[in-house]
């Protein structure tokens, strides 16, 4: 559709704006959905060889795709045709195509959009179902979570992902849009404070990947995107804050009764620990790894350190042959 705008574009419509009818709560909605969930992408850096150089690279170039995909369409559109604001409505990027590249170019947009949507709701779908079966898997919610078809699938956390879409079903598009975004600030805030805090608390924690600045530039780099989180959760409407406000409620007494209930064996749990911490304590775990973590070359200085004082003679008597037996 870019290419064949391209005689019809008169640059000067791209400046037509008629301030006074922009709907800014529809507006930023729009923009902060279509531009968020950037964050996914570090739930994968530990399996990703050499992150550090890997992740910037794919970013600028995913942020380069994405914003080439939305720009060049509606560059071509509000440049090729007459400037018509109440047109401008949810399916008319296809319209658009028609007017500018004929009936085969419209239904192109449509067969594209919904393979496209098709495509994202299972995404999304699947890995609500596996972050269902991943928690239950370690314990934080019921053992029946984690069970699968024999297929592999988490059926009935797939079940419990597909309700919430039920759920969601009676709000309109632009209202799930200002929930959805609601929600999403209210995290990207608590990632946001998690991070700084991290930074101060614990500096020297490995990471996969390691954002090149000190405290105060990772403090600052935070400032420009928390202001415009909290630019879109200002503009939600009273419907989205009771949606939300419920949401959050809800959430707040149901860790305590999960707890509750799996203190009180009421219901099954998975007892396998994972991997990795679950907990909070980041601290407790580094001094435990610590603790664990013995260079080789500093064994022998390890082992006459932890000797009591008393012993010290004897300790220092010891031959390179006994170090090494000790090693």
């Amino acid at each position: 559709m870019g290419v064949l705008s391209i005689p019809q574009i008169r640059p000067r419509r791209w400046l037509v704006v008629d301030f006074k009818k922009v709907d800014w709560r529809g507006y930023f909605n729009s923009m902060f959905w279509n531009l968020n969930y950037w964050d996914k992408a570090s739930t994968v850096a530990g399996e990703v060889e050499d992150p550090s150089q890997t992740f910037p690279k794919a970013l600028f170039g995913a942020v380069v795709l994405v914003v080439s995909s939305y720009l060049i369409p509606l560059l071509a559109g509000t440049g090729a045709l007459s400037f018509n604001p109440s047109g401008w409505s949810d399916g008319y990027f296809a319209e658009v195509g028609m007017l500018i590249g004929g009936s085969w170019l419209k239904w192109w947009i449509q067969a594209a959009a919904a393979m496209s949507n098709l495509g994202l709701f299972e995404a999304e779908m699947s890995s609500d179902a596996f972050q269902l079966l991943g928690m239950s898997e370690i314990g934080m919610l019921p053992a029946i979570f984690a069970s699968r078809s024999k297929y592999g699938t988490p059926t009935l956390s797939i079940l419990c992902s597909a309700t919430g879409v039920i759920f969601l079903s009676w709000m309109s598009f632009q209202e799930i849009l200002e929930f959805l975004n609601f929600l999403y600030a209210l995290g990207m805030l608590l990632e946001f404070a998690a991070f700084i805090k991290l930074r101060i608390k614990k500096p020297d924690l490995s990471r996969p990947y390691r954002v090149p600045l000190r405290t105060f530039g990772a403090t600052m780099l935070c400032v420009p995107p928390a202001i415009l989180l909290l630019l879109v959760m200002c503009l939600a409407s009273f419907k989205t804050y009771l949606v939300s406000g419920a949401v959050v409620i809800i959430g707040m007494f149901l860790y305590p009764a999960l707890n509750l209930v799996k203190d009180r064996k009421w219901i099954e749990f998975s007892t396998v620990q994972p991997a990795h911490p679950v907990n909070d304590d980041i601290e407790e775990h580094s001094t435990v790894l610590e603790q664990h973590q013995v260079v080789k070359d500093e064994a022998s200085v390890s082992l006459l350190s932890a000797l009591p004082s008393s012993n010290t003679e004897e300790a220092s008597e010891i031959s390179p042959e006994g170090v090494q037996k000790l090693d």
